[in-house]
């Protein structure tokens, strides 16, 4: 019914899908799948995008470079790719016509979705939430962010399936609509080159539960600097559980130590005790497995499965991935950091780092907390690589907090070797940027992967 519902949606609509990569072409062909000769657009703002697969579509039209996004006014329905940024526009488009695969999922299949946010953690609590709810009862999905657009996995779903769904704020931005189960981790800055403020960032994540209703389940971090006000602030219908650290009136979830019991009311309810639990190191992702187990509960996991699925729960790859030892000397691949919150968080999991690489990318976020960190918590060696290091070493000079052993070069090579010239035996290197990788590399997997290829090969 939902799918029959979301393709009289786009039925006899005037269609522009705007960006055409990954999700592009999936909209692209799930249109197609179902309306074979309706007329469509396709817009990007690669002047060298390949589109020879495409030719043969006789009721397809392209429009690439810079005037891509001229004119969208034109369309009944703008298919947004999440990483389209409006900022430059000059002209007002009506926010009705503005849609995304996202808005529409959410749309027609929001009693299905278990939607996972946050600056960070989305994508291990997101595949936690799907390894443990695979592991008790099955027929369930993982979509999103992480990888799979929702218009591959429409045509598979029945009304028993779960999809659980990592929303990044580039998909949140123009939604209407929110998951019935909703995970909101934490929020720092980030995307500032996409969003005009860090306010509207905020915002844009707080969709992810701004259009629940009553029934619905709204699981969010009590700890966070920004999250229980914004909470306060649009008051929900939705039922709420909070985790983190501290004591709540009602339902809430907090960690000691290595106990995280569910609470209401001062009344233990739940207890799960991960003393021996070694597979997600550090106190943020205590954070992200209290999320996670609050939302498997409520769809009915019991206690004994969530244990066992945690016990055999592995970390994603680049998220303070063991890389291994080599020369007497172990290396972990953090390349997911791309803010000083979780650099911060990976040095403090580690418990130890000699060797710390940071910088990349530089979006203008303010690294003032890693500079008093690093103040606090010296690194005897650090590298710093791109706009973002170069920033970063200039402010520890100024506030005299060089390490005691530093370099600065966008070579990788140079810094691997300086790692293993400068980390003692025993030692450990992290690599934990705090900075978006895109002046050298695709993404933070291409820094990830080659950066183990160095340490491996060295």
């Amino acid at each position: 019914m939902a799918l029959e519902q979301l393709l009289e949606r786009i039925k006899n609509q005037k269609v522009i899908i705007l960006g055409f990569g990954k999700e592009g072409v999936s909209t692209y062909r799930f249109i197609r799948r179902h309306f074979p000769k309706m007329n469509l657009v396709i817009a990007d703002g690669n002047e060298n995008l390949k589109v020879d697969e495409f030719a043969e579509d006789k009721h397809v039209k392209f429009i690439k470079g810079k005037e891509y996004d001229r004119n969208l006014n034109h369309y009944d329905l703008i298919f947004k790719s999440p990483g389209i940024s409006f900022n430059r526009l000059d002209y007002y488009i009506e926010n009705e016509k503005i849609t995304s695969q996202t808005n529409l999922f959410l749309e027609y299949f929001h009693q299905h979705v278990v939607g996972v946010t946050g600056t960070k953690g989305k994508s291990t609590t997101s595949s936690l939430i799907f390894h443990i709810l695979q592991h008790a009862r099955g027929n369930v999905f993982l979509a999103g962010n992480i990888g799979t657009p929702f218009f591959d996995i429409v045509e598979q779903l029945d009304s028993e399936s779960i999809v659980v769904a990592e929303l990044s704020a580039h998909q949140l931005e123009f939604v209407h609509h929110s998951p019935d189960n909703a995970v909101l981790l934490n929020i720092y800055q980030e995307h500032l080159d996409h969003f005009n403020s860090f306010n509207t960032y905020q915002i844009a994540k707080m969709n992810i539960f701004k259009f629940q209703q009553k029934g619905n389940f709204l699981v969010y971090n009590g700890d966070d600097e920004h999250i229980p006000g914004w909470v306060k602030g649009y008051k929900p219908e939705s039922d709420t559980c909070i985790f983190g650290t501290q004591i709540h009136p009602g339902l809430h979830v907090r960690c000691k130590n290595h106990l995280i019991r569910f609470m209401n009311d001062g009344e233990i309810v739940d207890e799960y005790d991960l003393i021996d639990y070694k597979n997600l190191p550090g106190t943020h992702n205590y954070f992200n497995i209290m999320a996670a187990i609050s939302i498997c509960r409520r769809l009915g996991v019991k206690h004994n499965d969530i244990m066992d699925a945690l016990l055999t729960f592995k970390g994603l790859p680049h998220r303070i991935e063991y890389v291994g030892e080599f020369k007497g000397i172990e290396f972990y691949n953090d390349s997911i950091s791309t803010i000083p919150e979780s650099a911060i968080a990976a040095v403090k999991a580690l418990r130890g780092v000699d060797t710390l690489i940071l910088g990349g990318y530089d979006r203008g976020i303010d690294y003032q907390i890693l500079i008093d960190f690093l103040k606090e918590n010296p690194i005897p060696n650090i590298a710093f690589t791109g706009p973002a290091g170069h920033r970063m070493l200039e402010m520890c000079r100024e506030q005299n907090a060089l390490p005691k052993n530093y370099i600065e070069t966008d070579d990788y090579q140079e810094i691997v070797r300086f790692a293993y010239n400068k980390t003692p035996q025993n030692g450990v290197v992290l690599l934990s940027p705090a900075a978006a990788s895109y002046n050298q590399f695709k993404n933070f997997e291409e820094r990830g992967s080659y950066f183990k290829q160095l340490v491996v090969g060295d």
